[in-house]
């Protein structure tokens, strides 16, 4: 991936996973370059296309593109970090995250966000006194 481009994600996403609000300064991991449309389904590598994500939720995403809703079985797209204002989404609940929408179920559990681990690791850093974006 061209330099420019990465340091563009990186600076647009100011430390903050796109998809968990996580920050990348309470990562052991360094935040990936994520493709928001897969290469494989014909996305490109340009900064409409590109998101900042932490290897969790990178790891759980791969290359979907929809998820299911659970509450009522329905497929939904996933969240989108350039088209969708994360605020008009999801909300939080603690350290919960909690999908207001379709596309936000959808995108919670087919990213695992609140997964038991990542709900611990986000208490902490509440604890701490930091705020979650």
């Amino acid at each position: 991936m061209d330099k420019k481009i990465e340091l563009a994600v990186r600076r647009r996403a100011d430390g903050i996973c796109e998809y968990c609000r996580f920050p990348e300064v309470h990562s052991e991991l360094r935040f990936v370059i994520d493709h928001i449309v897969a290469r494989q389904h014909g996305g490109a590598t340009t900064l409409a296309n590109l998101a900042l994500a932490c290897g969790f939720c990178n790891r759980h995403k791969g290359p979907n593109v929809a998820g299911v809703d659970p509450s009522d079985g329905s497929l939904a797209r996933l969240f989108h970090p350039r088209t969708d204002d994360w605020r008009m989404h999801f909300q939080w609940d603690g350290a919960e995250i909690v999908g207001q929408t379709a596309i936000a179920r959808a995108t919670v559990r087919t990213l695992a966000l609140n997964d038991p681990m990542q709900i611990d690791a986000r208490r902490a850093i509440i604890l701490c006194g930091r705020t979650l974006y």
